[in-house]
């Protein structure tokens, strides 16, 4: 069975299209993970213990775990959160030649999808897309303002890059193992990309921290239901009002990711078919 067949049982279970982010960044974990041998599993771990009911995929980013220790926390994690049946996209944003490449495709191995970066054309997604049972996010139009200075460049051919990667995606996607990174900063782009791939599922950044559009990134980010909507900061860094220090309250603490994960699991599913 393949990732989007997989991922679609599971936000039918869930009832969820979201994707919770688990980017455990050092410096903002609370006192109550401090202690332990790997303080950024043991803080998955209890993120993904307070949210695996309303999560359709956890997505780990690779830049939070690129050490000796994070490697394993991260192998840690996404074995829990298989054994919780939520599968794990993780956002790596690779994309390189020929022995590079294969090698980056190994991930696959570990997690269940994968982000990748289009920039380098399609010999460089090659090793990824040929694994058939493994999910591949190709970056399109990304949520951050700087995208705009290559993203929104017109072509000769007429149309943005942007629209020209969604092309080749589709064109990509022999295996039906190919989805869109698509931010929800800005919905028309979400509408028009989604015009251009009517049946690429997306991966919708952006409707957490940095204040996407909830509605537009269901509307025009599932393709036959299909698709996930991401917040990391907003979700496992949502019980900071309850403190980091020694005093911190544990239980309210990953109790505010639960019901961060719940409210946006709720707000979405209104704007579901």
């Amino acid at each position: 069975m393949g990732f989007f067949d997989r991922l679609g049982q599971r936000i039918a279970v869930a009832d969820s299209v979201v994707s919770v982010g688990l980017d455990p960044d050092p410096d903002r974990l609370p006192d109550c993970v401090a202690d332990a041998e790997l303080p950024r599993w043991a803080f998955n771990r209890r993120v993904i213990d307070a949210t695996h009911e309303h999560a359709a995929c956890y997505k780990p980013n690779a830049a939070f775990y690129e050490d000796a220790d994070g490697w394993r926390a991260l192998e840690e994690t996404i074995a829990y959160a298989h054994g919780k049946d939520v599968p794990v996209l993780l956002d790596a944003k690779r994309g390189d030649i020929g022995n590079t490449a294969r090698q980056y495709a190994t991930a696959l191995e570990l997690a269940d999808a994968i982000t990748v970066n289009p920039y380098m054309g399609g010999d460089s997604l090659a090793p990824f897309l040929q694994r058939e049972d493994g999910g591949v996010f190709v970056l399109c139009r990304t949520s951050n303002s700087g995208g705009a200075d290559l993203q929104d460049l017109e072509l000769a051919s007429g149309g943005p890059l942007y629209e020209r990667v969604a092309t080749l995606a589709e064109a990509w996607n022999e295996r039906g193992n190919v989805g869109l990174v698509v931010g929800a900063t800005n919905p028309d782009e979400l509408a028009a990309i989604r015009e251009v791939v009517p049946d690429l599922p997306f991966l919708v950044p952006g409707v957490g921290a940095q204040g996407g559009d909830a509605e537009a990134a269901v509307e025009h980010g599932l393709a036959d239901g299909v698709g996930l909507v991401n917040s990391s900061r907003g979700i496992i860094f949502a019980g900071e009002d309850a403190g980091r220090g020694a005093g911190t309250d544990e239980d309210a603490y990953f109790g505010a990711a639960e019901q961060a994960a719940r409210r946006l699991k709720e707000r979405l599913n209104e704007h579901r078919d």
